[in-house]
């Protein structure tokens, strides 16, 4: 695989709404990885071939699905969902789900997800924003990034004792803190949008696009 190759990825920004303000879950990027080293980001990570053969249960909001369509290949949509549902377990240990009877041959890598008779879920997702990597980095993406509410998760959100070791350092942090951790510049710029959404109700009227050229980088909307 050209590791330059420009891949699909999802990213899920968890949102707690549990105290008086918001809470953001992050994690510490290991200081040996090939992206972002030692950065706090979001859940997130490419597309698997595997993430198109799941089927997710519950409803998806009509407006993020239509937005993620009208932006990617329609065929791409669900499993793009899906791989945000992945990744936000094998990097958390945690659940996006809904109760449900497990397929009888899972693909290999969402073995485990199963477990305890629950079935992936993206009920609640806001589909609210999208980048993908400049030139030159080691690794490149096209990432759609997705707003969700913690309470559409069915583990214990401080239990990360199922996590992967990618992320390590997982905390749910006040959002006025957010800016207190080393965070990639994308980040950063997804986190005042959603602090920008917040403020207005949560209604998403459009899906903002960064995008770096060769030469320039675009910010526009979609």
């Amino acid at each position: 695989m050209d590791k330059t190759a420009i891949r699909h990825a999802a990213t899920v920004i968890l949102i707690r709404r549990d105290q008086p303000e918001a809470r953001i879950l992050i994690g510490q990027r290991g200081k040996n990885a090939a992206f972002m080293p030692s950065k706090f980001v979001f859940p997130g990570g490419a597309l698997d071939p595997e993430d198109a053969g799941i089927e997710l249960a519950g409803d998806l909001s009509g407006a993020c699905l239509t937005r993620l369509q009208a932006q990617t290949d329609p065929a791409l949509a669900e499993p793009l969902l899906a791989a945000a549902v992945r990744e936000v377990w094998e990097e958390t240990g945690l659940r996006l789900a809904r109760s449900g009877m497990a397929p009888k041959n899972p693909p290999a890598s969402w073995l485990g997800f199963f477990d305890g008779k629950f079935v992936p879920s993206a009920t609640g997702f806001e589909f609210i924003f999208r980048a993908i990597t400049p030139p030159g980095r080691p690794r490149r993406f096209d990432a759609r990034f997705f707003l969700v509410d913690a309470e559409n998760l069915v583990d214990d959100p401080d239990d990360f004792s199922a996590a992967s070791d990618e992320l390590s350092h997982l905390q749910w942090v006040n959002l006025s803190k957010m800016r207190d951790f080393d965070l990639p510049f994308i980040t950063e710029v997804v986190l005042a949008e959603v602090q920008a959404l917040l403020k207005s109700g949560g209604n998403v009227q459009s899906v903002p696009f960064f995008y770096h050229g060769v030469s320039n980088s675009e910010f526009i909307r979609l």
